[in-house]
């Protein structure tokens, strides 16, 4: 494995990258409060199966890329990020592996830049006009709850950063991984970029959230756990409404929440299932 740094709008994002050089490209997400080693445990499968990895540090989560106003962590902020990391390595298109927020941006490059995306695997995070339309009707919105808390200025960040480390713990993370996330946020202001991504999206939604109606033309593999505790049934059954034209396939895990962590090898055989089944058509 080795680091490319990739220079954009000002940041400095640092990549992890790996697998054959010349193998099917596949760029890799991660959501909070991860980072690129979330995909420690699933890469080793995926270069085996002759795949080549690149899992950036995004926007907030990296010294060197850390904006100080909201407005910089919008979806198309992000998604121009990931596009960079693309660029970088000569790529035109990959195929995009995505989990929690990572999973909402990987959504978001589908719908916005179908040609730079050969498929997607979308991990945890439902399609986000699915997840909006469950918070009528369903227990969703009782599951969002800390959505609206993050919105509040500065007290999410002083409260996480001394009780982040236990509330990973207790959402299902394995002590040693929740411990190395929470080192690396365990001040404010290492807290307040990652918190970004929350904040933009409710002050700067894209115009495609906005009309609850955008669908993705992509071959798209979408994974859940049943035992998800914010991310519940409604919105997953409703995701297959918004691919059409495209193979979709829903793998339900009896699985919690973190997925790359906890469930590494379904993961792997998922992504490289949907890399196999889009190259070959």
């Amino acid at each position: 494995m080795t680091t490319r740094v990739v220079e954009h709008d000002g940041l400095v994002l640092p990549v992890r990258e790996g697998g054959p050089s010349d193998g099917e490209p596949v760029l890799l997400l991660h959501g909070f409060p991860q980072d690129s080693r979330c995909w420690s445990s699933v890469q080793p499968d995926l270069h085996a199966a002759g795949l080549r990895t690149l899992a950036p540090d995004q926007r907030g989560y990296t010294p060197g890329a850390r904006p100080d106003q909201v407005s910089a962590y919008r979806l198309e902020k992000l998604a121009q990020d990931a596009l960079a990391v693309l660029d970088d390595a000569g790529l035109g298109s990959a195929h995009v592996v995505g989990h929690d927020w990572g999973g909402g941006l990987a959504w978001y490059l589908g719908i916005s830049h179908p040609g730079r995306v050969r498929s997607l695997t979308v991990l945890s995070t439902p399609h986000p006009s699915a997840l909006a339309r469950s918070m009528v009707g369903s227990l969703q919105p009782l599951k969002s709850w800390y959505m609206a808390l993050i919105q509040l200025p500065l007290l999410p960040e002083a409260v996480l950063a001394r009780t982040l480390g236990a509330t990973l713990r207790a959402s299902g993370l394995p002590d040693d991984v929740a411990a190395e996330y929470a080192s690396r946020f365990d001040t404010p202001e290492t807290l307040r970029g990652p918190l970004a991504w929350y904040r933009a999206a409710a002050r700067h939604p894209p115009m495609h959230l906005l009309r609850g109606t955008e669908v993705v033309g992509i071959p798209t593999t979408y994974l859940w756990g049943r035992h998800d505790p914010a991310l519940g049934r409604a919105a997953a059954d409703a995701t297959a409404r918004y691919v059409t034209g495209a193979e979709y396939r829903f793998v339900e895990l009896n699985a919690g929440h973190w997925l790359p962590e906890r469930r590494p090898a379904e993961v792997a055989e998922a992504v490289v299932d949907r890399v196999t089944r889009a190259s070959a058509g």
